[in-house]
């Protein structure tokens, strides 16, 4: 895939996080990272002025308040970073015609349904981080007819803050650990979630923007497990390399209390990304060999 066929710059904000890295790795010199203190949601200024001065012919939005416990005593905080930065991000890129990408979550929905949410699905967020991930999705799309909103989920990934990484660091120091058993979701790589994300841009530089190509998608890896087979796959993974493994115990949701609900059942279904670009995450379960095998290698 080359830059003609993307239609040129892709401007991605959230610095130095998961998704903008694995998107600078992918995409190569066509993609421009932005962040503090350049791009800034609690500096409004910024937003606008990143975009003017980058001229990309795409954005991904990576860019998120993303602690969710956390979220629950910072409430204007998170609104700023999850609704009201990504609506004038939007708005700027409408006014150049720039199609925008802008990633959302699985928190958008309660976890009570039973089965994988499609997009139509009733959203029903059970925490101030869904509360303003949902509330983000409707200012991007009421700011721009040229925005694609990707709920993802349980993304990890060899760089920065994740499960994956929390447990292969923990399974090296502890000869027990206790995992949440009951919770069901699409764990999914950044690195994957890139990959798609390339392949999307690079259909709409084949064919123009299309209206039809406009709303809300899933993508989340294929398969689905819990916190604890996550765990188990990953820890695994490392004693292959030689790194001891843990006794693993499997526990419920209430015997882990945070500040913030966890849905307990958040599994995606991708169908439409499929249908719509032709795009399909792989599975997870080869993901998470990559990913540790990363981690380890630069341990």
């Amino acid at each position: 895939m080359n830059e003609d066929a993307t239609g040129g710059r892709i401007l991605v904000t959230g610095g130095n996080g998961q998704l903008a890295v694995s998107l600078a790795a992918a995409g190569g010199p066509r993609v421009v990272k932005t962040g503090r203190p350049e791009f800034d949601f609690d500096r409004p200024e910024t937003i606008a002025a990143a975009v003017a001065r980058h001229k990309p012919a795409f954005v991904v939005n990576a860019a998120a308040w993303t602690a969710v416990d956390a979220a629950e005593n910072e409430v204007e905080a998170a609104r700023r970073a999850n609704e009201t930065g990504p609506g004038i991000l939007a708005m700027a890129c409408a006014a150049q015609d720039i199609p925008l990408i802008h990633i959302s979550t699985d928190y958008v929905f309660s976890g009570d349904k039973g089965a994988p949410y499609v997009e139509t699905d009733p959203i029903s967020p059970q925490t101030v981080y869904g509360a303003t991930k949902a509330a983000g999705e409707k200012a991007v799309l009421a700011a721009s007819p040229r925005a694609i909103i990707l709920r993802t989920a349980w993304v990890y990934s060899a760089h920065g803050r994740n499960f994956v990484k929390t447990m292969i660091a923990a399974g090296a120091k502890n000869p027990k650990l206790r995992v949440v058993g009951d919770q069901h979701g699409n764990p999914t790589s950044s690195d994957d979630l890139a990959d798609a994300i390339l392949a999307i841009l690079a259909r709409i530089g084949q064919t123009g923007w299309l209206p039809g190509y406009a709303g809300i998608y899933h993508a989340t890896a294929q398969g689905e497990t819990t916190w604890y087979g996550l765990a188990v796959a990953a820890l695994e993974e490392a004693a292959r390399h030689g790194r001891s493994m843990p006794q693993i115990e499997a526990i419920r949701t209430e015997d882990w209390p945070t500040p913030a609900k966890r849905p307990k059942d958040s599994r995606l279904e991708c169908g439409k990304l499929k249908q719509v670009f032709g795009v399909q995450l792989p599975h997870w379960q080869p993901a998470v060999v990559r990913t540790v095998d990363k981690i380890i290698s630069t341990d």
